[in-house]
């Protein structure tokens, strides 16, 4: 918790900084990739930094660190600290990188606030910056330590064994060591990061949900290419590129939206290929013979783009007490929904626990949908692709 000294500098200084962390957070990335460009070409996104989408969720998460300090001094927010900290995991961030941010960050604050930075605010920010990051360095290293690497070596090489088209923008690749061993174990919902070089020498990362259930000795990820402006760089390069035989780099498992074991009645509410970590759940249901009472919620453009519809038709059926509910914007001859997913229509089971993962506008209208059935937010878990920009909403 912060220190007698350091609370009421904060919760004075919270509002300024707080209405000045968009320009402060711009300034901190545009400094760090200066001095660091090999950060910029081989760990950061270079797209999320494009759109402004990572510097508004830091932003995001300084401000709701700051926040749940002085709102709740005895405790930490670990539910925000664990996803960010599975995030960094994959991507092999190491202890050293937090002094080398440190210095960017408050070199950015002094930059924007200027004279208004006294060596009293200084230092309350600093305990505010080191309380987030020395916590996020100790669920690091112990991320690190139950996969059974050392800090931050999380990559191994993985050979295509497989690819198969899901849809026209959705195609799905199996993997395996290239050693030849099994895959590895990993529970239902996690993610992998995938780093491929590109054209101009960049080495990428994203982050793809492991998109079958646990146990085989292969895992499967599913990649949508991402279109616009700017275009997914890796998803358009595995797209145009990936085939079996060819070596990706591949993360170990790691994300905190996991199926928990328990016999207690779930949701499951995806959209577009936000469906993927929910294939691996209901794989492992199945897999398992599970017979708590689950309800599955989906929704997509249409039949033709939702990528597994096959596989996720046949897994509920394969589960004694589980339903299925769909919604296309273009339903066709199904006999699916038409519009958006309305989960306040639903019969929930009491004690429900739900988990969500597609666009941000998507999760919001179901939590919103829950939270005024009378679920608890304790029991909304998600999952972002990408920067979690919620953390600002």
């Amino acid at each position: 918790m912060l220190s007698e000294q350091a609370t009421p500098v904060v919760r004075t200084t919270l509002p300024v900084v707080g209405a000045h962390l968009d320009e402060i957070t711009e300034r901190f990335y545009s400094g760090l990739f200066t001095a660091h460009p090999e950060l910029l070409r081989d760990v950061f996104n270079r797209g999320n930094q494009a759109t402004g989408d990572q510097r508004r969720a830091l932003a995001g998460s300084i401000a709701a660190f700051a926040g749940a300090l002085l709102e709740h001094p005895g405790t930490r927010p670990d539910v925000m600290l664990g996803r960010i900290a599975h995030k960094h995991a994959s991507l092999g961030v190491t202890a050293d990188q937090y002094k080398v941010v440190h210095e960017h960050l408050f070199a950015a604050i002094v930059a924007v606030l200027g004279e208004a930075v006294t060596d009293e605010v200084a230092a309350a920010w600093d305990e505010v910056y080191w309380l987030m990051a020395n916590a996020l360095i100790a669920l690091e290293s112990r991320l690190y330590q139950e996969t059974g690497v050392p800090d931050g070596e999380v990559r191994r090489s993985m050979e295509i064994v497989e690819r198969q088209e899901e849809t026209p923008d959705t195609a799905s690749f199996l993997l395996r060591p290239a050693s030849g061993s099994p895959a590895g174990a990993f529970r239902p919902g996690q993610y992998v990061s995938v780093q491929v070089e590109l054209p101009d020498g960049a080495r990428q990362i994203r982050q793809y949900s492991l998109s079958s259930a646990p146990g085989s000795p292969l895992w499967r990820i599913t990649v949508k290419r991402i279109d616009g402006d700017p275009a997914g760089e890796v998803s358009s390069w595995l797209h145009a590129h990936a085939a079996p035989g060819d070596v990706l780099t591949v993360s170990a498992p790691f994300g905190d939206l996991v199926l928990p074991e328990g016999d207690g009645p779930v949701l499951l509410a995806s959209a577009g290929i936000g469906s993927t970590p929910m294939l691996a759940m209901l794989g492992h249901l199945a897999a398992t013979g599970s017979t708590r009472p689950v309800t599955v919620v989906h929704a997509d453009r249409s039949p033709a783009a939702h990528a597994h519809r096959a596989e996720l038709l046949r897994l509920v059926a394969e589960l004694p007490d589980a339903r299925l509910h769909l919604w296309y914007e273009e339903p066709g001859d199904t006999d699916a929904r038409a519009g958006r997913a309305e989960v306040g229509l639903l019969d929930l089971s009491a004690g429900t626990t739900a988990y969500l993962c597609g666009p941000l506008p998507f999760m919001r209208a179901v939590r919103g949908d829950l939270l005024a059935r009378g679920v608890a937010p304790a029991d909304v878990h998600y999952e972002v692709f990408g920067p979690d920009l919620w953390l600002g909403a």
